[in-house]
């Protein structure tokens, strides 16, 4: 069996009305750990333990850490994640929850991952957060699972952090024969590492992640995701930081889930964007969750913007 699940997919009458078009969720955030993250990190640690691997490393304290963790206890293999300071102490808890090792190192991912790379074992299994083939194709099992119904989009909307969500979608498309469908990727505009590198038509790296997205906060966008992105199919669309917390208390308010604003980015297009879905008569929505997402923080985030 594998350490993700299969998860619902359901037509929103909510989203619909405010979109204009029939809006299908597939809903990530009903996995275990609390998002997609499962899919591709799950699928690299069986991987990685049929191989061998006597301890999981990750340098992520959002779902990509809390993911490994959760493998590793399912896989009763020791775990360490190297967080950087500015990961929250929910994040933190809910790391030691799932019996990982937690340690923290460093003002950003950048220096938290360096301290995690130097730390590699011969009998190590490194798990990036989103640039890894075996991510990409765990990832790509949510539109297998979409492809099984027969229910085809006219396009997918989802949020682009690192891109690893973005090449496995588009894996998964591809390998369903539905390559033609569009991918809308939505980045707040503190953290929109792909649209940069979209009109610079070269990989570029952001200066500084300034968004309340946190989960979307890579300051570059792997390889595969740019790669991708020059294919044609994919459409950049960014959204505020503050549409994407009110997407997330109008998306609890109609589904009685809660995710976190990186989540919500992809949401706000559906709820205040309709002339982006205008050519689109069904649309899929990846509800890619957010683990660390809590009522707290709703709350915080929308005091915000108050």
């Amino acid at each position: 069996m594998p350490l993700h699940i299969h998860t619902p997919l359901i037509e929103s009458a909510a989203l619909s009305r405010a979109a204009g078009c029939s809006i299908w969720l597939k809903l990530e955030a009903l996995q275990p750990p609390g998002s997609f993250k499962i899919r591709g990190i799950g699928a690299a640690c069986e991987h990685y333990a049929r191989q061998g691997a006597k301890r999981f490393v990750s340098s992520s304290g959002g779902n990509a850490g809390l993911a490994v963790a959760y493998a590793g206890r399912h896989l009763s293999i020791p775990v360490t994640v190297v967080v950087p300071e500015t990961t929250s102490e929910r994040a933190k808890q809910l790391l030691s929850r799932e019996g990982a090792e937690v340690i923290v190192h460093g003002a950003s991912w950048q220096e938290a991952n360096a301290l995690a790379q130097s730390m590699l074992q011969v009998s190590d299994a490194f798990l990036h957060p989103f640039d890894n083939p075996l991510l990409w194709s765990g990832h790509a099992t949510m539109i297998d699972e979409v492809a099984a119904t027969g229910n085809k989009p006219d396009a997918v909307l989802l949020s682009v952090g690192g891109g690893g969500l973005l090449a496995g979608v588009m894996e998964g498309l591809a390998r369903n024969g539905w390559g033609d469908v569009p991918v809308l990727a939505v980045e707040t505009h503190g953290a929109a590492s792909l649209h940069a590198a979209m009109q610079a038509g070269q990989p570029t790296a952001l200066e500084a992640v300034t968004s309340i997205a946190t989960s979307l906060g890579a300051r570059q966008v792997c390889a595969r995701a740019f790669e991708l992105s020059q294919r044609g199919k994919v459409h950049s669309l960014l959204v505020s930081d503050e549409q994407a917390v009110a997407a997330c208390t109008r998306f609890l308010d109609d589904h009685r889930l809660l995710v976190e604003p990186a989540c919500g980015a992809a949401l706000a297009v559906a709820y205040d964007m309709p002339e982006a879905l205008a050519a689109f008569k069904k649309v899929l929505i990846i509800v890619c969750g957010g683990a660390t997402a809590s009522a707290d923080n709703l709350h915080r985030w929308t005091a915000q913007f108050v």
